[in-house]
């Protein structure tokens, strides 16, 4: 651990979200063990996913950004409710603007979103989760940041645990994009080809946010601020609803209880 400490931390969040993207492929993987997933296996698994992301974006980004802010003499408020804002209305825009395809739980061909466009289904599948990865690698990348401005409430164990939790709730991101894309008569090294790929855009969005956090400091609190709005956004407008497609099932519920357990155990106890 010493030795990950000393590194920059720009090449910190590089490695931190190479590790993130390894769990996407991991997942991803499963393809060559079997063609399908169990239903409730998957709701559960991207409920897990969803409590990772609700507990990450409180635990790990929301509150050191007030406490950064009011360490300056900012109110904590306002970055918070700003960076928080904005993060949302980037992956609303995105979500409009970026030609993409849900994978989803039901088996039917999920619905088409974003701008019109001829792209095959299985480039909007990765397309999907690639939107959906590009916050959390960012949110990886600010943290490692945030650890490196020497602000008591970030610190790079925080930021370790962060992106220990973001891993763990790519597995099933991964995976939602294979073994669809295997249903459909893919070869299973294709579709786990493509499965890996949706998480490639974490270290280019991991490198990003640090080397913007330290660059410019005063935007520190906004930049955190605006990671936890773009995970909530994903949480609420894509993994809740997938997780809740049986509408009476709390398979999905127990899976969030559970992810965001273990987040908050993550950040509050190691971190």
């Amino acid at each position: 651990m010493d030795w990950f400490i000393t590194l920059h931390p720009v090449l910190q969040a590089l490695l931190a979200t190479i590790f993130t993207w390894a769990v996407t492929a991991l997942g991803a993987s499963l393809v060559f063990l079997k063609k399908d997933m169990n239903k409730n296996t998957l709701t559960a698994m991207l409920g897990f996913a969803a409590g990772v992301m609700i507990a990450a974006s409180f635990w790990s980004l929301l509150a050191p950004a007030i406490e950064l802010a009011e360490a300056t003499d900012v109110p904590g408020w306002i970055p918070a409710v700003v960076g928080f804002l904005a993060g949302g209305v980037f992956l609303f825009i995105t979500d409009k603007l970026l030609p993409h395809l849900h994978p989803s739980l039901n088996g039917d061909n999920g619905k088409k979103e974003g701008i019109e466009t001829d792209l095959r289904r299985s480039v909007l599948l990765v397309l999907a989760i690639t939107l959906h990865n590009i916050p959390e690698g960012l949110a990886v990348g600010v943290a490692f940041g945030a650890a490196a401005a020497g602000f008591p409430a970030s610190t790079v164990a925080s930021a370790i645990a962060l992106a220990v939790g973001i891993g763990l709730q790519n597995f099933p991101e991964g995976a939602s994009v294979s073994l669809p894309l295997r249903r459909e008569g893919f070869s299973r090294f294709k579709a786990f080809a493509y499965g890996q790929a949706s998480g490639i855009v974490e270290p280019f969005a991991g490198v990003m946010g640090a080397a913007l956090v330290l660059s410019m400091r005063p935007l520190l609190p906004y930049a955190l601020s605006f990671a936890a709005g773009a995970m909530i956004y994903v949480v609420v407008e894509e993994l809740i609803p997938e997780a809740k497609v049986e509408r009476h099932n709390d398979i999905g519920t127990i899976g969030a209880m559970i992810g965001f357990t273990v987040m908050m155990f993550l950040d509050v106890a190691l971190g």
